[in-house]
């Protein structure tokens, strides 16, 4: 129970040292939220959203699961994007992965976990959807092409969902972006996947592919 104490502990000196450093500050949290962003990362507790774009809380919408993955049966997933589009009226989602993803590299080896083989399926059928183009690379390159692959179809998943095809029927002004984050480095990498119209999926989800193989080779 210590180290559990010790959380509340901390969370009290966190909240005496802001109020010290910026009166109101919880004051103005408790106004509505009106994000511009949403984040739709990895539950990796090494990738804050918030820490990583230097956004102060109530600036980004965060929904996070394992390896960053939009499933179109994924209820939860849809439910907080059609909020964030639809109630929020945020104007970029960033779909964002990162580099050493145990969930990415499970579904590269293979691996056998147990239930959650059946979400980390989704990211080995990005595998084998692209398993010519990872084979042709060097083995240590494999696991940061299928993160980077792996962001680029969820971006893709994320703009041919219903929330999205109606957003942009009605002319709604929102962009979905793939980035990808590097432990080791601390930065955000574009992989230049930005849709902002159903029309130019297709054209930049090839460009954007190409770009990943080219950078990895």
């Amino acid at each position: 129970m210590s180290s559990l104490q010790d959380l509340f502990t901390h969370n009290r000196a966190w909240a005496d040292q802001m109020e010290r450093e910026r009166p109101g500050f919880f004051t103005s949290l408790t106004k509505q939220q009106s994000p511009k962003y949403m984040w739709i990362g990895c539950s990796d507790s090494r990738v804050p959203a918030n820490q990583i774009t230097g956004l102060e809380p109530g600036e980004v919408f965060v929904h996070r699961n394992v390896a960053n993955i939009v499933v179109h049966s994924d209820l939860n997933a849809l439910s907080a994007i059609q909020f964030a589009v639809e109630r929020l009226k945020v104007e970029h989602i960033m779909v964002v992965g990162h580099y050493g993803c145990s969930g990415v590299q499970a579904a590269l080896e293979g691996a056998r976990i147990g239930l959650a083989d059946n979400w980390i399926r989704h990211i080995q059928d990005v595998r084998d959807r692209h398993r010519t183009l990872l084979e042709a690379l060097q083995e240590k390159q494999r696991a940061n092409a299928l993160c980077d692959l792996n962001v680029i179809e969820q971006v893709v998943n994320v703009c041919v969902s219903t929330v999205m095809v109606d957003a942009w029927a009605r002319g709604q002004k929102v962009t979905i972006h793939g980035w990808a984050f590097g432990v080791h480095d601390g930065l955000l990498q574009d992989l230049q996947m930005s849709v902002a119209s159903t029309d130019s999926i297709e054209p930049l989800y090839r460009a954007a592919i190409e770009g990943v193989i080219a950078a990895r080779s």
